[in-house]
């Protein structure tokens, strides 16, 4: 039986974004290993029959010590379940899973980088200073037979490819990590339009390169014109990075009466069933999942012309709505919009859903990922019995 490791760097990602993927995977016979830092997701992936565990990782450590304790560590663990291939998500799992992964012999390595994070996205000294640093790792990382890159949107690919980060003919283009259309479903295509307050969502980590600034100030200033918009914000702080904002940050505009903050919510079919608009200002991404799951349910979008969400609405006024990157007040114009012309709203989100149907289905991005993992089988058929990796579709 074949042995893949999925790594990453939360348990909560692994839960929500690729569950999927390792069900598929076991569905075919591989034993599947799940990793990431401890977190209250790892005990829900034992109970659903998966193989978790803790790695001692960090996210926030520049400790030179303690990250290359971790790449020894990793290379350990692999080395020991004589894993066939080792998947990871995000820079930094993906970055030391490969390091630690040629380390151990794997035969086969894969690395999803979904966006390009802080240190890309962020203007201060610090990002700034580790830029450079960051893209010598990756060059190292990424290097060598056998392994493949999955980016999520063509801005990354060209990014990647200029830069000379990793072999262009490694790097592959898998938009996001999918959406189950069948669980995200849409209302009647008939149902009356709502004359109710306009209820705008924004769900999302709770970082400032998501747009929230953006957000809470095109709240401000539509609810000085006297609008009745509801602004609901869904999600919860992340310690563990830089770009998080403080919990007393999100109270002091709950004070204001600008938002409605609802934290973690595990029901999100049932949230976008009480959402009228989806917005994300956000400033780069991977291929942003929320919108995503808001397209399937037929919400009309609002975005920025940003990397990652470009892809998902790709034709301003047809499929959603799109402004410019750090610009409040585009965004409350095009909050603004929608608020007046509730049919406009409708037939952005018919739109959405059709697209998400045609692109973003779990089951044509799984397919994908495991065209990768096969591509990578002839490279490793000369490894061992217990090391092969031979996937099938």
């Amino acid at each position: 039986m074949n042995k893949v490791i999925l790594f990453a760097n939360t348990d909560w990602y692994l839960y929500n974004f690729r569950l999927s993927l390792a069900n598929r995977l076991r569905d075919l016979g591989h034993e599947v290993i799940l990793l990431s830092p401890p977190g209250e997701y790892g005990p829900r992936l034992i109970e659903l029959g998966f193989r978790w565990h803790a790695v001692p990782m960090v996210r926030r450590s520049l400790n030179p010590l303690r990250e290359l304790n971790l790449v020894l560590w990793l290379a350990r663990f692999f080395r020991a379940e004589q894993a066939s291939l080792v998947h990871g998500f995000t820079i930094k799992s993906a970055v030391y899973g490969s390091l630690a992964a040629r380390l151990a012999g794997v035969p086969a390595r894969v690395n999803s980088v979904a966006g390009l994070g802080y240190v890309f996205t962020s203007r201060d000294m610090k990002a700034r200073f580790l830029r450079p640093v960051v893209r010598q790792v990756l060059r190292l990382a990424l290097d060598g037979e056998n392994c493949a890159l999955i980016l999520q949107n063509p801005d990354d690919v060209a990014m990647f490819k200029s830069a000379r980060l990793a072999n262009e003919q490694a790097i592959h283009l898998i938009k996001g990590s999918g959406v189950n259309c069948a669980r995200f479903t849409a209302p009647p295509a008939d149902a009356p339009l709502s004359h109710a307050p306009l209820r705008v969502l924004l769900a999302a980590r709770m970082l400032w390169d998501k747009g929230i600034a953006e957000f809470i100030e095109a709240a401000r200033v539509l609810k000085r014109e006297g609008r009745t918009i509801r602004f609901i914000l869904a999600g919860t702080p992340d310690a563990g990075n830089p770009a998080s904002i403080e919990q007393s940050t999100i109270e002091g505009w709950l004070k204001e009466g600008l938002v409605e903050w609802r934290g973690h919510v595990s029901d999100m079919p049932g949230l976008f069933a009480e959402t009228d608009v989806m917005a994300l200002p956000s400033y780069r991404e991977g291929l942003p999942k929320s919108l995503i799951e808001a397209a399937a349910c037929a919400l009309p979008l609002i975005t920025t012309d940003a990397p990652g969400c470009r892809e998902v609405v790709s034709r301003n006024g047809e499929d959603g709505l799109v402004v410019p990157v750090r610009n409040a007040t585009a965004l409350a114009d095009a909050i603004r919009l929608l608020d007046d012309d509730r049919p406009l709203a409708r037939k952005l989100g018919l739109a959405a859903r059709e697209k998400a149907l045609r692109e973003f289905d779990e089951a044509i991005v799984i397919d994908r990922t495991l065209a990768v993992y096969r591509a990578l089988a002839p490279a490793t058929s000369t490894a061992s019995a217990t090391a092969s990796v031979e996937i099938t579709p």
